[in-house]
């Protein structure tokens, strides 16, 4: 458990120095983090997730071409709203969707990929 400290006169970081005092890391920068790392072995999780690349394609294939919001997504593709977001999210920084006004999302075609 990590935890970073805050001012000692805000009474909103009581619950990061609780923490520190009943063990958690102290963080005062990502270093810090990532020395607790060092040893770190990829869970099934982190393998599941780096599977998510033909997860998104799939979730392009239910996207078909004009906008559509999340609910629809998640209807279309069987799942969660955190799923479809986060696919989303992959795809919109790998050029693949925009998000429009109104909480919608489009499909790009190659031709204005980058």
């Amino acid at each position: 458990m990590f935890a970073v400290p805050g001012s000692i006169h805000s009474p909103l970081a009581k619950g990061c120095h609780a923490l520190i005092k009943s063990g958690a890391k102290l963080v005062e920068s990502a270093d810090d983090v990532l020395a607790e790392l060092a040893g770190f072995q990829p869970t099934a999780r982190a393998s599941t997730l780096a599977a998510a690349p033909s997860a998104d394609s799939g979730l392009l294939a239910v996207m078909g071409h004009d906008p559509v919001d999340v609910d629809s997504l998640c209807e279309r593709a069987g799942l969660s709203p955190e799923q479809v977001t986060s696919q989303l999210l992959r795809l919109e920084l790998d050029g693949r969707v925009t998000a429009l006004p109104g909480g919608l999302y489009q499909r790009l075609e190659k031709a204005h990929r980058g």
